[in-house]
């Protein structure tokens, strides 16, 4: 049983360190707000993953993944979502040319926490992947719902640790980034790597 969790421990942490739309909306917040502000778009994304695992736990989330208009309703607001994120990430960008070099940025738009939250529970590869991998993950001889349970604890432990550690080493290069040509560069990157997550999202099939 401890050889299985610990496998299962270890597939759960390859796929919380793949890059995806989670990486791109905290690294946005962090340099561009700073440290605290990645760290709540951090707990807005672990809290999503919650939601999920409560929703898979409950079998609600089968239900989503189960359901192709569920899944698509879904699927295309979090896509909607990363685009429009994407969009105010280029439009910034163009804004900060336009301003003097030594001028202030403006941080972006609304609440980190929310936007976390917003853009995890909008992501329904969620949903397929606690329906779908967690029960074969779990340990044998541990009741399902206890099972699943306990791995969606560990995957969101596992993303505030690893999220939160790369906020904190973008904050040591904070100064770095605070350059106008490089806030410039960055917002640009973002917003193309936003926009690029949305259209795959919106393509995907569950």
């Amino acid at each position: 049983m401890l050889l299985q969790f610990m496998t299962a421990v270890g597939v759960l942490a390859v796929l919380t360190m793949v890059p995806g739309p989670d990486m791109a909306v905290v690294t946005r917040r962090a340099v561009a707000s700073g440290w605290q502000d990645g760290l709540r778009t951090v707990g807005g994304i672990t809290a999503g993953l919650l939601v999920w695992g409560v929703l898979a736990v409950a079998g609600l989330a089968a239900v989503l993944a189960a359901s192709a208009t569920a899944y698509t309703v879904v699927k295309l607001a979090g896509a909607v979502y990363l685009v429009l994120l994407g969009v105010q990430a280029l439009r910034q960008s163009r804004r900060d040319r336009a301003q003097a070099p030594a001028a202030a940025v403006a941080p972006p738009r609304g609440n980190p926490w929310r936007t976390g939250l917003v853009s995890n529970v909008l992501n329904p590869k969620i949903a397929v992947f606690y329906t779908g991998l967690l029960p074969t993950l779990t340990p044998a001889g541990v009741p399902p719902h206890t099972g699943m349970a306990l791995l969606v604890l560990v995957h969101t432990l596992l993303t505030a640790v690893w999220l939160g550690g790369y906020v904190l080493l973008l904050s040591k290069a904070r100064a770095f980034f605070e350059k106008p040509a490089v806030r410039q560069g960055l917002d640009r990157v973002t917003g193309v790597v936003l926009i690029g997550f949305g259209l795959k999202v919106a393509t995907t099939q569950p």
